[in-house]
């Protein structure tokens, strides 16, 4: 369904973005896809050390804010995929307001180029926008309503998504650009960034670095979590299977986990020993207060979709080539 097309991918050097542009040119290299990848960045620079596709064929990079007022990209695409967003706790307490406008403003200038050449663009939606578990589901669905405290700084980023998505509706109603929505759980894999602060991440940096893993809290909190190729592969599945307007959880019980077993995992992997800190005021300010958090993935496996790595196969996995990687 690829072949020949053009999809243009906003936040091309994120974790998600990145395994995503490097899926696609490896089937361009090795089945001749001519699939044409338009990646949307800030950074030309980034983007080199990032991306090594500069100068192939069916290539393209574009600089830019994708927040700017009347931002668009140069050429037309038959697919759209915006995953330009803050990700993780530290953006969220120091650029609250960056945090919102990847989300609202970043997505309205693609939803206004996909309106004007008839693109098909999926939104990157998260596990965030269900908030806090009422306790009275065990997983959330897609029908699900969610408990989110508006008032507070943390709320930056899981209002955001949530009006992406109603944005989203909007825009198929009033323009009629088709769109999907994909909300994704927790992503983890070889392509997260150093600065990422987000607790797996920092669990992961410390024990390759043979510190201990530090746990900011009991560690009973229990949520879901994907292997970025998992997410990609969901990612494509719902661009070109999902039914337009509707929403796909991306998640697998495979990868269910306590977060103290998850610390667990990382530090038997690094051999070193977890041990609990608490956070600074500043950090602490873009955690989630979400204590239950799994999700109900069987819609996307609906598709065809099926994860492949469980939570510890993909842990070992990607310590193993981060290590690797230096």
């Amino acid at each position: 369904m690829l072949a020949g097309k053009t999809v243009v991918i906003s936040g091309a050097t994120g974790m998600i973005g990145a395994f995503l542009i490097d899926v696609l040119m490896r089937k361009n290299s090795t089945e001749g896809l001519s699939c044409k990848v338009v990646a949307l960045g800030r950074s030309a620079v980034k983007a080199k050390a990032r991306l090594p596709y500069f100068g192939r064929d069916h290539f393209s990079f574009e600089e830019g804010l994708v927040t700017a007022s009347g931002y668009r990209p140069v050429a037309p695409a038959d697919y759209v995929l915006h995953l330009a967003s803050s990700t993780h706790p530290r953006q969220y307490a120091t650029d609250p307001i960056g945090t919102i406008r990847a989300n609202v403003d970043g997505l309205q200038n693609l939803l206004e180029y996909s309106a004007g050449c008839g693109a098909r663009l999926l939104f990157a939606s998260s596990v965030e926008v269900y908030g806090q578990n009422r306790g009275d589901v065990e997983r959330f669905t897609e029908g699900y309503c969610g408990n989110i405290d508006c008032n507070t700084l943390r709320a930056c980023y899981n209002e955001s998504k949530r009006l992406g998505e109603a944005m989203c509706q909007a825009y198929r109603s009033q323009r009629g650009v088709e769109s999907v929505i994909a909300r994704i759980a927790r992503v983890y894999g070889p392509t997260l960034l150093p600065d990422d602060s987000k607790a797996l991440s920092q669990f992961m940096h410390h024990s390759l670095a043979g510190e201990d893993v530090v746990l900011k809290s009991e560690g009973t909190q229990r949520f879901s979590y994907l292997h970025v190729a998992d997410a990609v592969s969901g990612l494509l599945h719902v661009l070109l299977l999902g039914a337009d307007g509707e929403a796909y959880n991306l998640a697998d019980e495979g990868s269910d986990v306590a977060l103290k077993d998850l610390a667990a995992l990382v530090a038997e992997v690094g051999q070193v020993k977890v041990v609990f800190d608490l956070p600074d005021a500043q950090e602490a300010a873009g955690y989630s207060k979400a204590t239950l958090a799994l999700m109900d993935g069987s819609k996307a496996k609906g598709l065809g979709w099926i994860a492949c790595y469980g939570i510890a196969d993909g842990i070992r996995a990607t310590m193993e080539q981060m290590s690797q990687a230096g």
